[in-house]
């Protein structure tokens, strides 16, 4: 694999970049050390930005020697987990409870190398944003930066991004045209009914058998009510009712997630949880409420950045490193907001196996959202370069999206 030489020089002063990142984690919208650090960098190498899109998002400009032009915009996502990490090595995070257990202390570091590369290596026509994103973590940071005007204080052309993907080989790319990560969606069924004592259950309208038979009846919707070869996800995860061994309770309250592809498979899935939900609390004399929460839309890539991309991809590595196309993930991503917006492309980059940790990490698997998760530092130049190619390249052909 080829990178580009000073990447490559400057791998020791990244992957330190990476680590202290990784050793002080922030959560959503609370990436305030982070945001000072990225601003500080983009300074030390000459790069204007400008700060406070979506709270604490920071924006790279950065405009080439020979004048204005194409517009390009590369995002990275900058916050970290609520969850406790369980490596033991120098540079564990030392926030309790929180935890860059999906990377994102890798995929600033990748953008912030590329930016230092670029600034170096400015004699294109154009200009690239960084675009370094708050709160990906189920909260939204892409759609507050773009309500908060992103796009319309800084037009791109494209924008691209990439998620770094454990159990593909290290520095192997896999993209597809279209869905590659799926819709998020929340769903809570409150069910009332009546409580009573728990001997005397003819006294009650027992909200647990409805909860129990809703949670039955839900099953059946993916396999039953959609297009068998229509990918779709509905998990039940938490179910909540009662207090005490014999009394039986007045209300319960159904939790889940679906996932799906497409805003169709969305809305009859949604709609099919509404029926079986009110329906069958109907049918034990009991009132189910539903909340259907919309959190992201799939993420779709577009065909004519994303064969750039591939071609690119497979024009440095060849053909045996870019998967094309790869499966898509039941994940989901807010990426999908900019894309929903812009045209671009998402990708994956292979983290590996695991084999990188070094001593003293977790017993557990090297998988995203994992506590014995680390980002692999060997992508940085990988990423990097790819950043820089992807830069330079859509500046100067500038493709009709």
């Amino acid at each position: 694999m080829t990178t580009l030489p000073p990447l490559d020089l400057w791998h020791d002063e990244f992957i330190a970049i990476r680590r202290d990142l990784h050793q002080h984690p922030e959560l959503g919208y609370e990436e305030f050390r982070t945001a000072d650090k990225i601003a500080d960098y983009l300074q030390s190498w000459g790069i204007p930005f400008h700060r406070g899109l979506g709270g604490t998002g920071v924006v790279g400009i950065l405009t080439g020697t020979q004048g204005t032009g194409p517009t390009i915009g590369l995002r990275a996502d900058i916050d970290a987990l609520p969850m406790p990490e369980q490596n033991q090595f120098a540079h564990k995070s030392q926030h309790d409870g929180v935890m860059h257990a999906c990377g994102h202390d890798g995929h600033t570091t990748m953008l912030l190398a590329a930016a230092k590369y670029l600034a170096q290596h400015n004699h294109f026509k154009g200009t690239v944003y960084f675009i370094f994103q708050p709160a990906e973590e189920g909260l939204g940071g892409a759609k507050k930066m773009i309500e908060d005007g992103l796009f319309t204080q800084f037009p791109m052309d494209a924008v691209f991004g990439l998620h770094n993907w454990p159990t593909l080989p290290t520095g192997h790319f896999g993209l597809r045209t279209g869905a590659i990560m799926a819709s998020s969606n929340i769903f809570v069924i409150d069910i009332q009914g009546k409580g009573a004592h728990g001997a005397m259950p003819h006294l009650a309208a027992d909200p647990i058998m409805a909860a129990t038979s809703i949670v039955q009846g839900l099953q059946t919707i993916v396999s039953r009510y959609l297009d068998p070869q229509e990918p779709a996800v509905l998990s039940i995860t938490q179910l909540h009712a009662g207090s005490a061994d014999n009394v039986i309770p007045d209300t319960a309250q159904i939790r889940g997630t679906v996932r799906t592809f497409s805003s169709q498979a969305t809305d009859q899935i949604e709609e099919h949880l509404r029926r079986i939900s009110q329906q069958t609390a109907a049918a034990m004399s009991c009132q189910a409420y539903i909340d259907f929460d919309r959190r992201y839309p799939p993420t779709v890539n577009h065909a004519i950045p994303t064969q750039f991309c591939a071609d690119l991809l497979k024009n440095w590595l060849g053909e045996a490193s870019v998967i094309d196309p790869v499966a898509p993930s039941m994940a989901a991503e807010d990426f999908s907001f900019m894309l929903e917006n812009v045209p671009g492309c998402y990708l994956f980059l292979g983290n590996g196996d695991g084999d990188h940790r070094l001593a003293g990490h977790g017993l557990g698997p090297c998988t995203l959202h994992n506590g014995s998760y680390d980002f692999n530092d060997a992508l940085i130049p990988i990423g990097a370069t790819y950043w820089v190619k992807l830069a330079l390249a859509w500046l100067k052909q500038a493709p009709t999206s």
